[in-house]
């Protein structure tokens, strides 16, 4: 179970780190970056940041590739942001939950329609 204060701690991150994607970063490779989750360490140190990317896995390479060169950038802003004892170092990883359910429901519409 995490605690309450945990909890607000990764809903300010997840909502920063958002913004800071969407409308500060100007690379057009992110446009289509969403943030779906942190979870940062409870020592505040380390923040592992789930990204989900509508496109093919070339568009996520991409915009993976221009996401880790503006860490520095997001981690400076994210600091200014959200008051912390530390600012996280950010680790980014690919969320695979919409497209496991987009393809779910490709899957089950194929079924209604061939059963």
């Amino acid at each position: 179970m995490i605690p309450d204060r945990m909890k607000r701690v990764n809903e300010a991150c997840k909502e920063a780190l958002g913004e800071i994607v969407q409308r500060d970063m100007k690379d057009p490779r992110v446009s289509f970056v969403t943030v779906t989750k942190v979870e940062v360490s409870p020592d505040l140190r380390v923040a592992h940041v789930w990204m989900s990317v509508l496109g093919s896995q070339e568009e996520w390479d991409v915009a993976m590739g221009a996401l880790e060169k503006a860490r520095g950038f997001m981690r400076r802003e994210l600091g200014r942001r959200v008051r912390l004892r530390y600012t996280p170092e950010l680790f980014l990883h690919r969320d695979l939950g919409a497209e496991t359910s987009q393809r779910v429901q490709e899957v089950l519409h194929e079924l209604e329609e061939g059963g």
